[in-house]
């Protein structure tokens, strides 16, 4: 194949109105692609809608499920877990170079090598376990190329094994189809991932919360983007970055954890984001049974701090997490406006304590009756998620005109006023006990302003960390100016 030709036939926009079948048929009336399925723990279910498509001849070398533990062992070498990126990453590279080695020499020069590979658990019929996932693929861009990988972990959302199993048939196709055919766009790769797993009300059958592109092809993806496309494309609903800024599956980062969560825009991190984590903190510690050991403290920033994309939006968002990690914080980026969306989010992975830290600042959106429009029950309904077990949010104070402000004095409407009193008096709703008066009047929003404009006193107001880091990799729009000669 010339390189006009293959142009004309991969450099393609997202078409979704191609059915699964379709799909698979496409891949199995190219000769070119020819690989291997191996799925473990819930049938072969890709593989089958390649064989039902037609043609298969075309593209399946080998289908496998070493679904019984000691036969994936003998296969593929001992794992911590067999639902894990470790097992994938052997099955993978096993069924890769295996494949290779039986067939290297006697297929046609042309042919793209791949291996598809999954380990998941689904709807158990004794139990109820978590539905999820890892999925991935490793393949040749191009005839006589170098592999390269892509990684996903997913989680199923329907309620049946068979269902489940269903939705993994047809997201595997998604998977194969779209690393051959959009494997210059990635971006568009992630957005064809759910063709045909959404139904006409906007419900997903499986969510993608992590991917992870490496080798050649695709040495130049910034995989922390990839993974906020995650949420702009409807994958998922947030993302999570370690500590390290390294992209990380919420569950593994949260699960039986007690967890700390700061809400703000970050842009940038200032004093005062570490004097309301450290004030919630050290009332957090004080709640039975919390080990100080297993609290995890997270910042988190909203979609609509990241509404548009392009390049620079995405250079803030790399520099907020690069600046939030050096203060510690794991970072999650979630499309929840609403308090208690959050919440329920994190219940998801854990059922240990949530705390959540806000500033009296915050107090006009959460006790805001239109904010709740659309809920049956309203405001009462959104406090009773928000609220409901094991979650408390610590206020911290603030200066309004030289006046301090706390959650005993702060204002609510007149028909809240009484919700405010009962959250008080049960101690959902806490006031921090300690606060630092110096930084209560930082505000990140003035400090996005001054910074472009060179040295300041905003300077002052940010962790020295925070400050070094900022100036020495001109984030923001900062710019030294040069020193004037002196006299």
């Amino acid at each position: 194949m010339n390189e006009t030709n293959h142009d004309k036939k991969y450099d393609q926009k997202h078409d979704k109105t191609l059915s699964t079948e379709q799909k698979a048929l496409s891949i199995n009336l190219d000769n070119n692609q020819y690989g291997t399925f191996v799925e473990i723990g819930a049938g072969q279910e890709v593989a089958r809608q390649f064989f039902s498509a037609g043609a298969a001849a075309g593209t399946v070398a080998k289908t496998m499920s070493a679904y019984d533990m000691q036969v994936s062992d003998d296969i593929y070498g001992k794992a911590g877990r067999y639902v894990s990126r470790e097992r994938l990453e052997q099955m993978l590279s096993h069924e890769y170079e295996l494949l290779h080695k039986r067939l290297g020499e006697v297929r046609p020069q042309e042919t793209q090598y791949f291996s598809y590979a999954a380990t998941v658990t689904a709807k158990s019929y004794s139990q109820k376990n978590e539905c999820h996932g890892w999925i991935g693929i490793k393949f040749q861009p191009e005839a006589d190329a170098e592999a390269s990988e892509i990684i996903m972990h997913v989680r199923m959302l329907d309620d049946t094994n068979r269902e489940q199993s269903e939705a993994l048939g047809i997201f595997g196709v998604n998977v194969v189809y779209g690393a051959f055919h959009y494997k210059d766009q990635p971006k568009v790769f992630i957005e064809s991932l759910l063709d045909n797993l959404v139904d006409g009300f906007g419900q997903k059958r499986i969510e993608v919360d992590l991917i992870h592109f490496s080798g050649s092809q695709f040495k130049t993806i910034e995989n922390r983007l990839m993974n906020l496309h995650l949420v702009r494309s409807w994958c998922c609903r947030a993302v999570m970055f370690d500590a390290e800024g390294q992209s990380e599956v919420p569950g593994s980062l949260l699960r039986k954890k007690d967890v700390m969560v700061i809400r703000g825009s970050f842009k940038p991190p200032t004093k005062v984001h570490l004097d309301m984590t450290e004030a919630a903190m050290q009332q957090f510690l004080k709640e039975d049974g919390i080990n100080p050991e297993k609290v995890c403290t997270v910042a988190e920033i909203t979609m609509a701090e990241l509404a548009s994309d392009d390049d620079e939006t995405d250079a803030s968002f790399l520099a907020r997490v690069d600046l939030l990690n050096k203060l510690g914080y794991n970072v999650l980026i979630s499309d929840y406006l609403r308090f208690f969306r959050l919440r329920s989010w994190m219940r998801r992975y854990t059922q240990n304590r949530i705390g959540i830290v806000l500033s009296i600042l915050d107090f006009d959106q959460l006790f805001n009756e239109e904010y709740y429009e659309g809920l049956e029950g309203g405001i009462l309904e959104a406090m009773g998620k928000l609220f409901s077990g094991n979650t408390n949010v610590y206020v911290y104070p603030t200066r309004v005109n030289g006046g301090l402000i706390t959650l005993d004095n702060v204002k609510v409407s007149e028909n809240t006023h009484y919700l405010l009193q009962h959250l008080k008096d049960n101690k959902l709703l806490v006031a921090t006990e300690t606060w630092n008066d110096e930084n209560l009047h930082i505000s990140a929003h003035n400090i996005a302003k001054e910074i472009p404009l060179g040295q300041g006193d905003w300077e002052k107001q940010l962790p020295e960390a925070i400050r070094d880091e900022i100036k020495d990799k001109c984030m923001f729009g900062y710019c030294e100016l040069p020193e004037l000669p002196s006299d």
